[in-house]
């Protein structure tokens, strides 16, 4: 039977990091056999101390250097126990926790297999129509590149076997923005990305209030096209919004 491992980045998240953490109730833990780790790249706020009352292993940024959320990530999977690795970013909620699993455990062992990913929305309590016709497009058009063999997958959430990530040797630690486009872009060289379009997730739209949505696409697209050609970023930083 796989073991899941949760791992969550983090970074100064204290307004919303317990939500995240307390939907993993000890009833979904118990039944999945799910591991929470939080990988936090040198919060000076109340984050450690609310992920050390939820989850069951804390990887602190003891060297003190400014981490990208690839390094968050890969320092979290290293710290991991489970067989299988689903990366969520610490303002992820999942719309049905139960169903969520219940269609990892069911997929993950697919021949060919090589990474899951799933429908991205804004918190249902904070959602503008702005916000459901853009989400409306990405869903449609991350689902159909999967489905024509061209792996992509928003950072909210990355599924995938502990063997698949080390064989492509987890995610790009020097790619602040874009990282996410780069993982799935070797993913897709070693096996099959399925978009579980039945599957959704929500986001905090903090970034798109912050910035509007034409900035965060246009950032999306010209880090897109830096690790496509150049395998790097535009951005030296992907700036938090808190």
């Amino acid at each position: 039977m796989n073991t899941i491992s949760v791992i969550v980045p983090t970074l100064n998240e204290e307004k919303l990091l317990e939500r995240m953490l307390r939907q993993f109730t000890p009833s979904l833990v118990d039944r999945f056999g799910i591991e929470l780790v939080v990988s936090d790249g040198g919060s000076v706020d109340r984050t450690l101390e609310i992920a050390a009352g939820h989850a069951q292993t804390v990887v602190t940024n003891r060297e003190g250097i400014k981490q990208t959320i690839a390094m968050g990530r890969n320092l979290g999977a290293r710290s991991a126990k489970g067989s299988v690795l689903v990366f969520l970013n610490a303002d992820t909620l999942i719309a049905d926790p139960e169903s969520f699993f219940g269609s990892v455990t069911a997929a993950i062992d697919a021949p060919g297999l090589a990474a899951l990913t799933c429908r991205v929305e804004v918190y249902p309590e904070e959602r503008r129509p702005l916000d459901r016709a853009f989400h409306g497009f990405y869903n449609w058009f991350f689902g159909m590149m999967n489905r024509v063999g061209m792996g992509m997958g928003r950072g909210e959430c990355h599924i995938m076997k502990r063997e698949v990530f080390e064989s492509v040797c987890g995610y790009a630690d020097g790619i602040a923005a874009g990282e996410d486009y780069d993982m799935f872009r070797r993913l897709d060289r070693v096996g099959r990305i399925q978009f579980m379009d039945n599957v959704v997730v929500y986001e905090s739209p903090r970034r798109y209030r912050r910035y509007g949505y034409l900035y965060v696409t246009v950032s999306w697209f010209v880090n897109f096209l830096a690790v496509f050609f150049l395998r790097r970023s535009i951005l030296s930083e992907w700036k938090p919004v808190r």
